[in-house]
């Protein structure tokens, strides 16, 4: 093996909404952890996999770092958190502005005892003047002693490649974990049931997301080959939500499997028969054996 061949961890973490999946597919080259302007989008600690001639990258796509309101949000917090340790570099995303919150200044106390490099990535610069960049970098720079700082555009894929540089800059050299084909973790089952979760975000109103969960109740290819049969439920802790994701007539359920379906067509490779049902399971984001059930272990942390 060659002896530059660099490889390791690489843990994404701040707040919620700052683009950190966003920024994660961009670098992988596809979309593997969903996407929403809704916060709580990414519950678990997904692991996607970048192999080049220089090395490989395991990214640690974390749940935003936020005050948490439920044992489902204790549950991301802690996922989040346990990540630090894991990562041999951290990047820390964050979006352009001079106003450091109490969410910001509690992540530079959590990096102080991290000992990692980290990278500040200041994301969506396509949003401000460019004249104002080096006034936010400096206001960072008072709160945390960076490594390196790195204006990107993740959704415009704006200075994205330096920021594989610089992770391959302070990676150790080390051997190649995953196949070089790998490029995640995830189970089909589970990716499946966060597109289905996705499309349901960016359908319903703000309220309900964050309550609703999707399980894979069956997934089975058909023998002819070329077809796959997926039966999934939406669950949801109220009975008006229920409503609202059903819809008049069916409508809004509907909308959620067309696009979660033609998704899953295009990631699959083959045509998808696609049924959603939904259920209420009340308050089940403070209930542990209900959030065992839809995939968040705090043990498996």
């Amino acid at each position: 093996m060659d002896k530059q061949f660099k490889s390791g961890y690489v843990a994404i973490i701040g707040r919620p909404n700052v683009g950190k999946s966003t920024l994660m597919n961009r670098l992988i080259g596809q979309k593997i952890a969903i996407t929403s302007n809704k916060p709580q989008t990414t519950r678990n600690r997904i692991q996607t996999v970048y192999t080049c001639e220089r090395g490989q990258i395991i990214f640690l796509d974390t749940p935003g770092i936020h005050k948490a309101k439920n044992k489902l949000g204790e549950y991301m917090v802690t996922a989040a958190e346990r990540t630090f340790g894991d990562a041999d570099v951290i990047l820390w995303l964050v979006e352009p502005t001079s106003f450091i919150g109490a969410g910001e200044r509690h992540i530079a106390e959590l990096l102080v005892h991290a000992k990692k490099p980290v990278v500040l990535v200041m994301n969506k610069v396509d949003t401000v003047k460019k004249a104002e960049l080096p006034g936010f970098m400096d206001s960072y720079r008072a709160v945390y002693p960076f490594d390196e700082i790195l204006p990107v555009s993740a959704l415009r894929k704006i200075n994205t490649d330096s920021v594989l540089d610089v992770i391959f800059r302070y990676l150790p050299c080390g051997p190649m974990y995953f196949d070089e084909d790998t490029v995640t973790d995830q189970p089909v089952r589970q990716i499946v049931a966060e597109v289905i979760r996705e499309k349901s975000l960016h359908a319903l109103a703000d309220e309900i997301p964050h309550g609703i969960a999707v399980t894979v109740d069956k997934m089975r290819e058909r023998k002819s080959g070329g077809l796959t049969d997926i039966e999934a439920t939406i669950v949801c802790e109220r009975d008006s939500h229920k409503g609202i994701i059903i819809g008049k007539q069916g409508a809004m359920l509907k909308k959620i499997g067309s696009n979660a379906r033609y998704e899953i067509e295009r990631m699959l490779e083959q045509q998808v028969n696609l049924k959603l049902w939904v259920k209420v399971r009340k308050d089940w984001r403070d209930s542990d054996i209900q959030m065992k059930n839809f995939g968040y272990n705090k043990k498996e942390l």
